[in-house]
Order: C-alpha cells, then structure tokens, then sequence
C-alpha cells in the first residue's frame, strides 16, 4: 500500500463525491421523468373515469324514461 499525501487522499474523496452527485443527478432526472408520465397517465385514467361517469348517468335517466314510460302504459 502506497502512501498518499492529504492533497491525493481529499482528490480521490472529491472524485467520488463528484461521481456519486453524478449518479443521484441521472437518478433524480429517472425519478422526474417517471412521475411526468405517471401524472399523463393518471390524467388520461382521470378523462376516462369522468366519461364513464357520465355515461353512467346518461344510462341511469335513459332506464328513468324508460320506466316512466312503461308505467304510463300501464296506468
């Protein structure tokens, strides 16, 4: 084992401080990118929630008219 002066040891810690911040930047950069497609993908589940609500609805008053109606008839 080689002896090191207090300059080469603080390098090599800097070296490594350097790439570790390298790594939890690309990691940061992963995680962002993740969570804007998860928020894209949880709006588009949002749109079709609220469209099948709706439709839902829609439904629910078309079944109403109907038994109205069917009422109506039998008097």
């Amino acid at each position: 084992m080689e002896n090191q002066t207090t300059l080469e040891i603080l390098s090599d810690k800097v070296s490594e401080i350097l790439q570790q911040h390298s790594a939890m930047k690309n990691e940061v950069e992963m995680l962002r990118n993740e969570i804007v497609t998860l928020k894209v993908q949880s709006d588009a589940k949002d749109q079709e929630i609220e469209k099948l609500t709706d439709q839902n609805a829609m439904k629910d008053l078309e079944i109403e008219e109907i038994v109205n109606k069917i009422e109506s008839i039998l008097g």
